[in-house]
C-alpha cells in the first residue's frame, strides 16, 4: 500500500515507530518489536468500541461501523500536511 500524498509521511513514520515499541525485547540480536501492535493497544481500541473483539487467531482485526468512520477522520485530523 502506497502512502497517500497528502499525509506527512515523516510524522506517520514516527508515530509508527513509537507504536512498534510498545512491543519491544532485547535478545542476541538487539530490540526486536512485533510486526503487528501492541495487544494492550488493540484491547483498548476494543473497549473505546472502534474494532470487533481482537481475540482469536485471526491476524486482521475488522473496524466498527463507528471505527470505520473515524479512521479517516483521525487520519486527517494528526498527519494531514
Amino acid at each position: 500500500m502506497n502512502l497517500p500524498d497528502e499525509l506527512d509521511h515523516e510524522k506517520l513514520a514516527e508515530v509508527a515507530l513509537a507504536i512498534l515499541s510498545l512491543t519491544a525485547m532485547d535478545d542476541d540480536y538487539g530490540v526486536r518489536v512485533w510486526k503487528g501492535m501492541d495487544w494492550g493497544l488493540t484491547e483498548f481500541l476494543y473497549e473505546k468500541g472502534w474494532i470487533h473483539d481482537p481475540k482469536g487467531k485471526q491476524k486482521s482485526m475488522v473496524l466498527t461501523e463507528e471505527g470505520a468512520k473515524l479512521a479517516p477522520e483521525f487520519m486527517k485530523k494528526h498527519f494531514a500536511k
